[in-house]
C-alpha cells in the first residue's frame, strides 16, 4: 500500500520542518507549502490526502485556501486540520461548516496532531460542527 501524503503549509520554515521530522515517523509522505499558492498546486496535483495548515500567511492565506477549496469539487476530498495562534473558539466560529476536520492551537501537542492526522487520513472529509 502507497505511503499517504501529508501536506504541512505554514510560512514558518521551523515548524514545517519540525512537523516533517515528527511525522515521517508515523510512516507518512510529506510535502510542504510555504503558502497557500504552494498548497493549492501541490493539492490540484493530486497526490495529497491531508493538509496540516496554518491560517495565517503570506501571499494566499489559509482562508483562502478555504475558500478556493469549497469552489472545487476535486480538492474538497482532501481532509484539512487547521493550526492556528489564533483563538480557537473565535477561528471554530469562522469555520463552521467549512469541512474542517480539526482545529489544533499553537503551540501544539505533536501527539494530538498525530493522533487527528492518523483517525483522519484516508476518510472524506465530513461537514459537522469543528472539533476544537
Amino acid at each position: 500500500m502507497a505511503q499517504r501524503c501529508v501536506l504541512i503549509v505554514d510560512d514558518d520554515a521551523g515548524i514545517r520542518c519540525l512537523l516533517v521530522a515528527y511525522l515521517r515517523r508515523g510512516g507518512f509522505r510529506l510535502c510542504e507549502a510555504r503558502n497557500g499558492r504552494e498548497a493549492l498546486a501541490q493539492m490540484r496535483g493530486g497526490a495529497v490526502d491531508l493538509v496540516v495548515m496554518d491560517l495565517m500567511m503570506p501571499e494566499v492565506n489559509g482562508w483562502d485556501v478555504l475558500r478556493e477549496r469549497a469552489a472545487e469539487p476535486s480538492l474538497r476530498r482532501i481532509p484539512v486540520i487547521v493550526i492556528t495562534a489564533n483563538n480557537v473558539r473565535d477561528v471554530a466560529n469562522g469555520l463552521a461548516g467549512w469541512c474542517i476536520a480539526a482545529i489544533l492551537p499553537k503551540p501544539f501537542d505533536l501527539e494530538t496532531l498525530m493522533t487527528t492526522i492518523t483517525a483522519t487520513i484516508g476518510r472524506p472529509p465530513f461537514c459537522a460542527p469543528v472539533a476544537a
